[in-house]
């Protein structure tokens, strides 16, 4: 609650958000409130209660709703460990306890004292106390209570069964005593159970007696021997916890088919749990608070407690994960340690080597931070995850190792990274020198460039002497210009490379071609005003068919010693497309065909005659045609034209 009466909730501290909920639309500070976790509220929202006049506002993250009680102020109030039921003091001095949705009225009690307790808290979910400098006052569920002092002052903290009353010098639990403990201990009780426990006894003092209660019990045997399993998990005394367990035991011997799953559990929960409630470690935890809590949160705990030895065992034990138990504890040597660093190396490698794939990141950061580089970058060869290991390594300043490791891991992301933290860090020229040696980082590098910054490689190629590359890399660049003369330059530098260049005698006659025709074709552009500029010869020979140019096309023809076969071939395709038979015929006629002319489609050509109305050119197809169904056809098609 802000200065302003306003309220902010936190729901997780790992990553905090703080978020404001509703106005709550105080303009005084309230006589109590409290707060009902989102895990127990309809809407699945943290609600506040808020006690101001008589009555009470429930606020959540969107509106502020008033209850429009009378009985109040109250002046204490406190939500169940279960979050259903709500226990409010108010200023006459009663305990009312109602449903935290107060369409419940459950119970009130006068306590005879306007003074407000100093504590109100709740005894597991059925029973109120109230602490007022040394006296205790518990309200049970049906307006029974029970009163009792204290010497010293003492603290009161609810828990799901029961309260902890902590003072100077002790921890005591105060718990209603367990319906399945009762059941069995009760003086003159005949439950199944008690008869069950009873059985035992008379068993083992060989009494006939056993016989008689097990036969008494049988319809109920399975009942009873849950119960003493359920009574085991109460206690606190050895001695109870093992009769109870071998009561049980002894009971399930005269069941078919009994599933022991719960008799094991409880005797493993029951073996953690003793070994915590030693006093060396002092975790006075009950059954019902184990469940709760954990096995897991519970080995949490002990690691917080640097109990390291027994959470290991417990995690053995309960076959729970326990690298964070060792990294844990590695990291505590490390801060510990007064040994030197190859020592204590040493010592976490062999304690860690029998849990093979447990990472050591963690570990090597700790040993970064508390100022040991040299033992940091020792734990991280150790490490079998190259991306925890080299992200670590670069911010160890290990840049040259990070790289290496990255490499070795063969994770191309991983040095795709360090390359551009290095090129962030490092001088260009440094920069290069650290990758030169690695061909690999070399090769990303070149893809990435290529992609994303040609002038990083153009750098790249000049540091590295690589000529015959950087000549590529500008011809490319060359043949992407759009303006002519830009290209025909560029073009001209990267060839001055290739002849200087024994082996690169095809690329620096590709290379004068290229300049060549681009040189033809800036001409035919300025005398035909058509585009030419990154044609092939093929296409301009076509072009300046198409376009009528022919003896610019024989002179490309010439320039560039395009073969007959391949000239006559993109002639007659450009000839035909445009339907010029003038030219047409007289390519036929200026020399012997190198490619022939007929190709047998004469229906083909019958057909387009047809189409052209042209009878002459139908009657020459006519004659020419020697199969017998296709003339047939011809015949046909001759025959309508003369019709018309």
């Amino acid at each position: 609650m802000l200065s302003n009466h306003q309220l902010v909730s936190v729901i997780d501290f790992c990553e905090p958000q703080p978020k404001h909920m509703a106005d709550t639309g105080l303009f005084e500070m309230p006589h109590s409130w409290t707060v009902i976790p989102p895990q127990y509220t309809l809407s699945r929202h943290v609600e506040v209660l808020i006690a101001t006049g008589t009555t009470i506002l429930v606020v959540d993250s969107k509106e502020t709703q008033d209850q429009l009680l009378q009985q109040g102020p109250f002046t204490k109030m406190t939500v169940s460990p279960n979050g259903k039921f709500l226990a409010l003091f108010t200023a006459e001095g009663k305990l009312w306890v109602v449903s935290t949705d107060f369409e419940k009225n459950l119970s009130e009690y006068a306590t005879k004292s306007k003074v407000p307790p100093q504590q109100l808290v709740w005894c597991g979910t059925d029973s109120v106390v109230m602490y007022w400098d040394k006296i205790v006052l518990m309200i049970g569920p049906f307006g029974d209570w029970i009163k009792f002092s204290y010497d010293d002052a003492i603290f009161l903290s609810s828990e799901i069964d029961g309260i902890r009353i902590m003072s100077s010098d002790k921890c005591e639990l105060l718990q209603k005593v367990p319906t399945s403990t009762e059941g069995i201990f009760k003086i003159g009780s005949t439950s199944p159970a008690a008869m069950l426990y009873d059985a035992l006894d008379h068993y083992e003092r060989k009494s006939p007696k056993a016989d008689e209660n097990i036969r008494t019990i049988r319809p109920d045997l399975l009942d009873a021997v849950d119960g003493c399993i359920e009574a085991a998990g109460f206690e606190f005394h050895h001695y109870y916890q093992r009769m109870l367990l071998k009561t049980a035991s002894f009971g399930k011997c005269f069941l078919d088919n009994y599933n022991s799953d719960r008799f094991v559990e409880m005797a493993q929960a029951l073996r953690v749990l003793n070994a915590v409630r030693f006093y060396d470690i002092g975790i006075p935890l009950t059954f019902a608070q184990y469940k709760r809590l954990t096995p897991e949160c519970l080995v949490d705990r002990l690691v917080q407690r640097h109990q390291h030895l027994l959470a290991l065992r417990i995690a053995d034990y309960l076959n729970l994960p326990a690298d964070n138990i060792l990294i844990h504890w590695a990291c505590a040597k490390i801060k510990k340690s007064t040994d030197d660093e190859d020592a204590t190396c040493r010592a976490i490698v062999e304690k860690l080597a029998k849990h093979p794939g447990l990472s050591y990141a963690e570990i090597a950061k700790t040993a970064y931070d508390n100022g040991q580089s040299r033992l940091a970058t020792k734990l991280l060869d150790y490490e079998p995850r190259a991306a925890d290991q080299v992200p670590l390594l670069m911010s160890m300043q290990e840049d040259d190792i990070a790289l290496t490791k990255a490499i070795e891991s063969g994770d191309t992301d991983l040095v795709h990274l360090v390359i551009f933290h290095l090129k962030r860090k490092l001088p260009l020229g440094e920069f290069f020198r650290m990758i030169n040696n690695k061909p690999l980082a070399c090769s990303l590098l070149e893809v990435y460039c290529k992609e994303q910054d040609q002038e990083l490689l153009k750098d790249f190629y000049y540091q590295d002497d690589r000529r015959l590359d950087s000549a590529n890399m500008i011809a490319a660049e060359g043949f992407h210009l759009e303006d002519v003369s830009e290209r025909i330059s560029k073009l001209k530098i990267a060839n001055k490379t290739y002849q200087d260049d024994k082996n690169s005698v095809f690329e620096a006659k590709a290379m004068d071609e290229a300049i060549k025709l681009l040189q033809a074709q800036a001409q035919l552009e300025k005398d035909t005003h058509h585009p030419f500029t990154g044609l092939s010869v093929s296409e301009t020979i076509y072009k300046c068919t198409t376009l009528g140019h022919h003896t610019k096309a024989s002179k490309i023809r010439s320039d560039f010693k395009v073969p007959d076969k391949r000239f006559w071939w993109i002639k007659l395709r450009a000839l035909v497309e445009v339907r010029d038979w003038e030219q047409l015929e007289k390519l036929s006629k200026s020399k012997k065909s190198p490619i022939g002319y007929e190709i047998g489609a004469f229906k083909e050509a019958g057909e387009q005659a047809f189409l052209n109305k042209d009878i002459d050119g139908l009657r020459q197809v006519r004659a020419k045609c020697t199969n017998h169904l296709v003339a047939q056809e011809l015949d046909a098609l001759l025959a309508q034209l003369h019709a018309k």
